[in-house]
């Protein structure tokens, strides 16, 4: 297999264990980096993926975070795209009313109301600290500044979750995507965005969305896989990933990416 860009998501997928990479991935990425762009391409913010890049020492290379919302390279945005404040603040009183709690992500803020198990699993697997204030203190504050969020997370009950997804594809759609990263969360990205519309973004004149290779476990990569050259999802996938994929790799606890890369790459 040829190919010039290889794309991989990190929860889930390129991650063996929550917060990091395996000593087999890393030597995997070092044997082949020389002759393929590594790009990380996650719901991620920058800090929680930059701390990776320096492991698999791949820091000349751009970084898509927050699902194609932001895309840096050295630090320098490349591209940023929000949810304007009046959208989250819509978003935000509707969600009162399913006592769902918001997070809000602006390049490398995170903001919650307060703690929860939640909180605390996310300041583990993505080694970041939140800011403590209310939503509707975030919506002003960024507001004065003209931003808004790259990424809004809802959190919830699975009950909230189900009866709050149909009002979303009824009043919102047309702004925001959104997807279930599991029964109690949902994720929310601008709609003019995407990892693939990001892949896109970053190829050089010389590459093609033919010649890029990319990894996968959840609905927001189902997109990417589609329609890169070769679409991999690991073993551990939503089955509708697996579904769409060209090939089926092991498991990320199994190391399912390296093992891939050292099999044919």
């Amino acid at each position: 297999m040829n190919f010039k860009v290889l794309c991989s998501d990190l929860d889930g997928t390129l991650l063996s264990t929550k917060n990091d990479v395996s000593e087999f991935t890393v030597s995997e990425i070092n044997r082949i980096k020389e002759n393929l762009r590594i790009i990380l391409v996650s719901a991620r913010m920058p800090k929680s993926m930059a701390y990776l890049q320096k492991r698999m020492a791949i820091q000349e290379n751009p970084i898509i975070c927050y699902n194609g919302a932001l895309i840096l390279e050295n630090d320098k945005e490349l591209s940023s795209t929000m949810v304007s404040s009046e959208n989250t603040e819509l978003l935000n009183t509707l969600c009162q009313s399913y006592q769902i709690k918001l997070g809000l992500y602006c390049k490398d803020e995170w903001c919650v109301s307060e703690t929860s198990e939640r909180v605390k699993k996310e300041v583990f697997n993505t080694k970041a600290n939140p800011i403590f204030e209310s939503t509707e203190q975030t919506i002003e504050r960024w507001g004065k500044r003209n931003r808004g969020p790259h990424k809004i997370m809802l959190m919830g009950t699975k009950v909230s979750m189900d009866q709050i997804t149909q009002k979303l594809a009824d009043g919102f759609s047309n702004y925001i995507n959104y997807y279930r990263s599991n029964d109690t969360l949902i994720e929310i990205a601008p709609k003019s965005v995407s990892k693939l519309s990001a892949i896109k973004s970053l190829l050089k004149p010389n590459e093609s969305l033919d010649e890029v290779i990319a990894f996968g476990d959840n609905y927001n990569d189902i997109e990417m896989l589609k329609h890169v050259g070769f679409g991999v999802a690991v073993e551990n996938a939503r089955k509708e990933v697996k579904d769409i994929a060209k090939k089926v790799t092991l498991s990320n606890t199994e190391h399912g990416v390296a093992q891939f890369i050292k099999d044919h790459l």
